[in-house]
């Protein structure tokens, strides 16, 4: 591997959506970054995953669902609560959900190389944006698994909300993670 991808690889991290801010990704750029996408390991060509790109308009639409879902799991949260749910939806200037379209099980393709696929597609748009000079934070919460949700995106039985990919310029710095040591995570056999 050349120094380029090393760098990119190892130096691109997590920036949490609220601290995400103008500028976003021009949308010649935002094309690019969903092109990366379709670069992803994708066994027959089934493009098992789907991004949505929640426009400015439609964010009020997914804070209410935010809003509702909170509701449902604790009917006493607070005014304040309910506010800081409808919220999420506002942070950063460019929001995406990430699906797995899984389809069903009689299916050539199983449903864990669709997920992989997924998340290569999700890592592709990461590091393009990482490139680019952007930061971006991945997000899920209880939220995103509800019916709400899969109403509010039309989604099938066989589609999967994955996460939330929000991408904007970082408005403040953390220290990177410590990574852990691949002698950690890998086994010879």
């Amino acid at each position: 591997m050349d120094n380029f991808t090393q760098t990119l690889i190892h130096t691109r991290h997590h920036v949490s959506p609220k601290r995400l801010g103008d500028p976003g990704p021009s949308r010649d750029q935002i094309n690019e970054i969903l092109a990366a996408a379709g670069a992803a390991p994708d066994h027959g060509r089934v493009t098992p995953w789907h991004f949505y790109e929640i426009t400015q308009q439609s964010r009020a639409k997914l804070g209410e669902v935010f809003a509702q879902c909170l509701l449902d799991r604790d009917k006493e949260a607070s005014e304040t609560e309910i506010a800081d749910a409808r919220d999420k939806a506002l942070r950063g200037p460019l929001l995406l959900l990430a699906v797995a379209k899984l389809g069903s099980m009689d299916e050539e393709i199983p449903a864990q190389e669709k997920l992989i696929s997924a998340g290569c597609a999700i890592q592709n748009i990461l590091l393009t944006v990482h490139d680019m000079g952007f930061a971006a934070g991945i997000s899920s919460g209880k939220a995103i698994y509800s019916q709400r949700m899969k109403d509010l995106f039309s989604l099938g039985e066989d589609e999967a909300p994955l996460c939330f990919i929000t991408i904007g310029t970082a408005t403040s710095s953390k220290a990177g993670r410590i990574r852990p040591n691949f002698s950690d995570y890998s086994t010879q056999f």
